[in-house]
């Protein structure tokens, strides 16, 4: 038995914050370095009444407006700001759906390497013949956790969901996978104020309680791991880097991508660097980047695609995929 990836569709909120509107913030800065530095010009952004099970709703629907829903027999969140502690917003959003009532539904909190884990999930779930049609989405409102002063992570981070539909199939889509934590780093990016360790602080004006970015410790770190990642994840499947058609990584930023891509020695021919009008959507970078590419004819049927998901945690993942 084997999972493959079948569908997949996004949906980015009609918000948009351009460079423009940034550099009138923050007058020190232009509009032009901006994109020059973080590859990005615009990202969308959440509105106030927007939330990230809103954000998933629209990509969902997407998808399920293509197949039949009542053939869904799980459903899958990856999100670090839901709507509730409680319930689950996977719960939620099966009845907003309209799915059967006879399926398993969970959320998990992971960030940029979030869609690896949740293809590796929805792989075990497969193959121990659990689930044969599983609706996995991605979802994330990051401009809520940042402060308004924060012009850095403002500049890079956009909202965003994707939806992907993975299926049972006889021909290996979904590989190994190779993954990798260390929660010493957790403080380098961090959302202290909310959860139950510091759930008394209700400043939400103060930056001290909003995201935290360590910016030069996150690039440090994905230096240090991520080129091992790839020579491991190559090696654990068992074919040459020549043998991989094309190299998708979480779209973190432009100057991030290029170090590694030179670093690994990739031709930028075989490797995805895009974010210039959604920015860095957290877990939903890889999925959106996938789907641009499958409809570009970047990459085309049968071909052996690397994944690569890195960031909060610290927490990074790896696997192959045959679209």
């Amino acid at each position: 038995m084997s999972a493959r990836i079948k569908q997949i569709e996004y949906y980015l909120p009609e918000k948009i914050i351009r460079n423009e509107d940034l550099a009138k913030e923050f007058p020190e800065w232009e509009a032009n370095k901006i994109e020059e530095k973080v590859g990005i010009q615009s990202r969308h952004v959440a509105s106030k009444e927007e939330t990230a099970v809103d954000l998933a709703y629209n990509a969902a629907e997407k998808l399920l407006s293509k197949i039949d829903r009542t053939t869904i027999d799980f459903l899958i969140l990856c999100t670090q700001s839901p709507d509730y502690f409680l319930p689950t917003s996977a719960c939620i959003l099966q009845d907003r759906l309209k799915l059967s009532k006879k399926i398993g539904a969970f959320d998990f909190n992971l960030g940029c390497s979030g869609y690896i884990y949740g293809l590796g999930i929805v792989k075990g779930l497969i193959n121990s013949n659990i689930a044969k049609k599983v609706l996995f989405i991605t979802s994330e409102t990051y401009s809520k956790h940042i402060h308004q002063s924060d012009k850095v992570s403002r500049s890079i981070f956009g909202d965003g969901a994707t939806a992907t539909l993975i299926e049972y199939s006889e021909e290996t889509g979904i590989h190994e996978f190779v993954f990798g934590t260390d929660g010493s780093g957790m403080n380098n990016l961090i959302v202290k104020r909310g959860g139950m360790r510091d759930n008394k602080s209700e400043d939400f004006d103060n930056p001290n309680n909003s995201l935290y970015m360590n910016g030069p410790e996150i690039f440090n770190f994905t230096l240090d791991v991520i080129p091992e990642l790839v020579k491991d994840t190559i090696a654990l499947n068992n074919i040459k880097i020549e043998d991989i058609n094309y190299f998708i990584f979480h779209q973190a930023n432009k100057f991030m991508l290029d170090y590694l891509r030179k670093k690994l020695k990739i031709d930028p021919v075989y490797f995805y660097n895009n974010i210039l009008s959604s920015g860095n959507t957290v877990s939903s970078t890889i999925p959106i980047a996938l789907k641009d590419c499958l409809d570009n004819n970047l990459v085309r049927k049968n071909d052996k695609i690397l994944i690569a998901g890195f960031g909060v945690g610290y927490s990074w993942g790896a696997t192959i995929i045959t679209v």
